[in-house]
């Protein structure tokens, strides 16, 4: 588990959302949140998380503690920051958000060039590993679908397929509303999560590390 990497920027977004009104952060991300139990709900794709209020602590939809701070911090995050600013269905890629020539080769590392690595040759799994989720099938590269990760954010996963002339490759693009819940850094890694998520069709290792 990523205890280094993901104590102390976890320790500190959970400070912030202990210090935040739940309600508001439910009004503003459009999650539920239970004001008798504490408890926020929240939907990745397909699969239910519930978070502790204040105390933060989160659990799958099989009632598994998850320890890895990179998932909760994500999550954490999201509450913390959402702006209730719903989609606009304006396409953007992680170079237009601000700070994303910073981060871009650690988002081209961790995301774009592993989307190609795993689908790149293989665009049936890549059809296979979205057939459970609901999702917009895009024409884009050579196969693309739109999906909503958590409520009002999404993104758009592209493939084109290699062949004897050239590699495979792939992109990732953002619905503009994306920096009224996620900023460039977080997004650096989130997506890669994202990845995992959508590869074990939803099985999220409960200890997953930073760098896995």
């Amino acid at each position: 588990m990523d205890d280094r990497q993901g104590r102390v920027p976890y320790e500190y977004i959970k400070g912030i959302f202990q210090k935040t009104d739940p309600q508001i952060m439910a009004k503003l991300t459009g999650n539920d949140y239970d004001e008798d139990n504490n408890i926020f709900t929240l939907k990745l794709i397909n699969k239910t998380y519930k978070v502790k209020y204040p105390s933060g602590d989160t659990y799958n939809e099989n009632g598994e503690e998850v320890s890895s701070y990179i998932i909760k911090i994500m999550i954490l995050r999201y509450l913390v920051n959402g702006k209730g600013i719903s989609q606009t269905g304006k396409d953007i890629t992680f170079k237009d958000i601000n700070g994303g020539h910073v981060y871009y080769k650690n988002f081209y590392n961790r995301t774009i060039s592993r989307l190609a690595k795993i689908y790149g040759n293989n665009l049936k799994r890549f059809e296979q590993d979205f057939e459970n989720i609901e999702c917009e099938k895009r024409n884009m590269g050579d196969l693309a679908y739109k999906f909503e990760f958590l409520k009002n954010v999404f993104f758009t996963f592209v493939v084109w397929e290699g062949d004897e002339e050239f590699n495979p490759s792939a992109n990732v693009l953002f619905d503009s509303n994306i920096e009224y819940y996620f900023n460039a850094e977080d997004l650096a890694v989130m997506v890669d999560i994202v990845i995992t998520f959508i590869k074990n069709k939803g099985n999220l290792p409960l200890d997953l590390g930073m760098y896995k």
